[in-house]
């Protein structure tokens, strides 16, 4: 028997561009990470790093980039929240990634337990105590250990796939 799939693009190298395109390979969910600044203004942006660290104690880590315009008051505040973004939250992914001056004007939100802005309506959303920041390149790696999590399995994720925002597609 043969294989009857058709090969597509392969690539390989030790480029920028090829080491880019090769992690747009991993879909991920998309996250908003938010925080009060030291003003107590709504401080945030949209993480696609994210990921679980330790169930005992509850950790949860993030990467952000260090030039992005909320990465100092993210990694200074003594808590913070990740709000997982279903389908309809697009918007707010695509505003919180660019530099709009008031990014929580057209986002609905209301301050958690511990006054991080929360999203009304995501898929997840895990309130945070800034536990440690380590340097990771051009990245801060933020790890928050996790006072109160909070879902809607009704709702489905919004994910990011080689560029592109993507839904989940069920047979």
């Amino acid at each position: 028997m043969t294989d009857q799939r058709v090969k597509g693009e392969y690539r390989s190298g030790h480029d920028p561009r090829t080491l880019r395109d090769a992690l747009g390979c991993f879909a991920t969910g998309v996250t908003v990470v938010t925080c009060l600044n030291e003003a107590g203004e709504p401080a945030g942006l949209t993480v696609n790093s994210f990921t679980s660290v330790s169930l005992d104690p509850p950790l949860l880590l993030v990467c952000l980039y260090k030039q992005a315009a909320s990465a100092t008051a993210l990694t200074s505040a003594t808590h913070f929240a990740i709000n997982v973004l279903q389908t309809g939250q697009q918007p707010a992914s695509i505003t919180f990634s660019t530099r709009v001056e008031d990014r929580f004007g057209q986002t609905p939100w209301s301050c958690g337990e511990a006054g991080a802005p929360i999203f009304e309506d995501s898929l997840g959303v895990f309130e945070c105590e800034n536990y440690a920041v380590y340097d990771g390149g051009d990245h801060h790696i933020l790890v928050g250990r996790v006072v109160k999590a909070s879902f809607d399995a009704s709702l489905d994720p919004l994910l990011y796939f080689r560029g592109r925002y993507r839904r989940l597609h069920f047979d």
